[in-house]
């Protein structure tokens, strides 16, 4: 049986995230926090080793060990429209290409995962070397749906963004960014109607939710799961580490070879690829603005400008 259990502190960039994008409803979600976590380890016979700090944006992340010594971790997120089916994913992917889930309580946002290498992110090789190894995990991903669930559809995922990018749209500081946002919402709007395939979709898939593996090289994390077109996941690669293209020499030049190589690697349609990239890089413009992170809107809308 586990031992006593610690306090258990809730890291400030959790609490500053989820406030700011949930406001009173996040703040009663976040003082709920430490009980729904101890209850659960509780529950699944845990021994917490440490809560990890800084952690999630949307989750309190805790290292523990089962009742057999095995390593693992529990997850407690917020449960939203993007994150509630974290665990169907996982479940129908069972480790190829992914953590594995060991156990789940979707309803309270509640995951046991395997114990993989937090503090070796892919971001921590070389670009070109990362796009890689990146590249060829999507392939393993991008799978058929499971059947007979409600994943949310990418028809689905673009009418909330929509509706969250008009509700940015009206912050004084995106007034500059409008011409961009218009574009984008028609962009998605036609890509949308002339979508042809339907893949199951990691939803938030970048270096930073890709880690160092035992059993694998490489599996990823934290799944915004959803079902459409393989080139709506992509675009969210594609806008990694944004910093260093805009930083560099002919920017323009060198955004757009990202995105041809990237079509080509995965066998993307290089055009659709562009358009959802802007669509979700003025979606994280916005959503940057929203939350007072003026730099990282700057250069997300300058990615987006160069498309």
């Amino acid at each position: 049986m586990s031992g006593p259990t610690p306090h258990l502190p809730v890291p400030t960039r959790l609490t500053n995230t989820v406030t700011a994008a949930h406001g009173d409803a996040g703040r009663r979600w976040l003082a709920t926090l430490p009980a729904r976590t101890t209850a659960h380890l509780t529950r699944w016979d845990l021994t917490l080793e440490r809560i990890l700090d800084p952690g999630g944006s949307l989750s309190l992340i805790a290292y523990v060990h089962r009742d057999d010594l095995s390593p693992a971790v529990l997850k407690t997120g917020l449960v939203t429209p993007e994150t509630a089916h974290e665990h169907t994913a996982l479940t129908h992917w069972a480790g190829r290409g992914a953590v594995l889930l060991l156990d789940a309580d979707p309803a309270e946002g509640v995951l046991l995962l395997e114990r993989l290498h937090g503090e070796i992110p892919l971001r921590s090789l070389a670009e070109s070397k990362a796009m890689l190894e990146a590249t060829s995990l999507l392939h393993r991903l991008w799978v058929e749906p499971p059947p007979e669930t409600e994943l949310p559809t990418l028809a689905d995922r673009v009418a909330d963004t929509t509706a969250r990018l008009e509700e940015h749209r009206a912050h004084p500081a995106a007034a500059a960014a409008r011409p961009l946002v218009d574009e984008a919402l028609a962009t998605a709007g036609t890509l949308t109607d002339s979508s042809a395939e339907t893949f199951l979709l990691h939803g938030d898939f970048h270096h930073g939710n890709v880690l160092a593996a035992d059993r694998a090289p490489w599996l990823a994390i934290d799944p915004r799961p959803l079902t459409g077109e393989r080139a709506y996941d992509l675009a969210r690669l594609a806008l990694d580490r944004a910093d260093t293209l805009i930083g560099s020499p002919g920017a323009p030049a060198a955004v757009r070879r990202r995105l041809q190589q990237l079509a080509d690697a995965l066998d993307v349609d290089r055009e659709r690829l562009r358009g959802w990239t802007l669509f979700r890089a003025v979606d994280l413009a916005l959503r940057a603005l929203a939350t007072g992170r003026r730099e990282d809107a700057e250069l997300h809308l300058e990615f987006a400008g160069h498309l």
